[in-house]
């Protein structure tokens, strides 16, 4: 695929520290409508000049199905569940690690969330790659979202290998991902931004001349094991606010996603650990995370999420029951656990398994990220001994 059709003009020669600290961030709110329109099939807009209406309405024909699938096996069975036993005064802001693409789940469990954060390896993407694709790149482009989302509608998560193929080409799979969740909701984006995380912790939205300055500079992998994007860094960090469908005053969501390697030898050490201790006490979740919480080298993240969540939804990629109880929090269990999905540490596991076995059987009647060993659907909460 030639890279020349999504190379953005450089506008200016400056790079995109040189532009003015009152420059106002770039808002791509178009371009989100046009993927929520023509990638997420949400609403009715008139497609977009150069946008083959054709090859869209083969598009939604596929993908819409699957919203009404989704709201029936997963959505509706988990809003119910979550209610139940989800305390009320939880912190509005949620921090969700190793939540690549997964805005969808975030909603679903945190349904009064007004800040969400995600972190993963994967960048969130350049929205401007839609509208700037020929026919048959985007066509093709189309048709790998399609498989990788069609993972996330029906097993409620995605695997690294299927995220590694949405980081190049016409459609940015982080945003895309991201802005299908909204029309599976019942939420449109408003507002679109790109941020940096500087030292400190803060962050720093783009200009207009920021991003033209960095057009040319490629975004890098976040860990060795992952892969290069074909994005300009501009598109690392997305900021997306939305709200309800066709409520002007219903109140603004705001998500951040974040690409960042959250192993040790990164995190404890960089401005996103920073700027999330700056939130506070925080409601967090994770799913589907490789069992990477169980390991010596993410430690870091561990102790970050041990010190300030006060309520936690989880498979048993969470928080191993040693670490959770000596930080002071009680593990409720539902489903069945007998093993780890993937192969993981058999310390940890037989930690599981007595946390499981300890405790009444609880039904559950979803998938929350990782089946266990035996495929049975399993799913934790750890929460705080005195919060809310």
């Amino acid at each position: 695929m030639s890279l020349l059709r999504f190379v953005v003009p450089v506008v200016v020669a400056a790079v995109a520290a040189a532009a003015p600290a009152s420059a106002q961030p770039r808002d791509f709110a178009d371009e989100a409508k046009i993927m929520y329109r023509v990638v997420a099939c949400g609403g009715d807009a008139p497609l977009p000049a150069g946008i083959d209406a054709t090859l869209i309405a083969g598009h939604c024909a596929t993908v819409t199905p699957w919203y009404a699938h989704l709201d029936g096996h997963y959505v509706q069975k988990a809003r119910a569940f979550l209610a139940k036993v989800r305390p009320a005064g939880l912190p509005a802001t949620v921090v969700y690690p190793f939540g690549g693409g997964d805005l969808l789940s975030a909603l679903i469990t945190y349904p009064d969330a007004t800040e969400i954060t995600t972190i993963s390896l994967e960048h969130a993407g350049d929205p401007t790659r839609v509208t700037a694709a020929t026919r048959a790149q985007l066509k093709s482009a189309l048709a790998t979202y399609r498989s990788v989302v069609r993972q996330l509608f029906v097993n409620h998560d995605s695997a690294s290998d299927n995220m590694k193929k949405l980081e190049r080409g016409a459609v940015p799979g982080q945003l895309a991902m991201f802005i299908s969740a909204l029309a599976a909701l019942g939420y449109e984006p408003v507002k679109l931004t790109f941020f940096e995380i500087r030292p400190d912790g803060t962050l720093h939205h783009y200009s207009a001349e920021e991003i033209a300055g960095l057009a040319t500079t490629r975004a890098k992998r976040k860990k060795r094991s992952w892969v290069d994007t074909d994005y300009s860094a501009a598109f690392t960090n997305s900021e997306l606010t939305f709200r309800k469908v066709g409520e002007p005053s219903a109140p603004l969501i705001v998500h951040r996603h974040i690409a960042a390697n959250l192993g040790d030898e990164a995190f404890p050490t960089s401005g996103l650990k920073r700027h999330l201790e700056a939130k506070g006490k925080v409601a967090t979740m994770t799913k589907a995370a490789s069992y990477l919480l169980w390991l010596n080298n993410f430690s870091g993240i561990r102790n970050y999420l041990l010190g300030h969540m006060v309520w936690m939804v989880s498979d048993s990629t969470g928080v191993p029951p040693r670490f959770a109880r000596k930080a002071g929090f009680v593990q409720t269990t539902y489903g069945r656990f007998a093993g780890s999905y993937l192969p993981a540490s058999e310390t940890e596991n037989e930690a599981f398994r007595k946390l499981w076995e300890g405790q009444p059987s609880r039904k559950l009647g979803f998938r929350y990220g990782y089946p266990d060993v035996e495929g049975n659907v399993h799913l934790m909460i750890t929460a705080s001994k005195v919060t809310p």
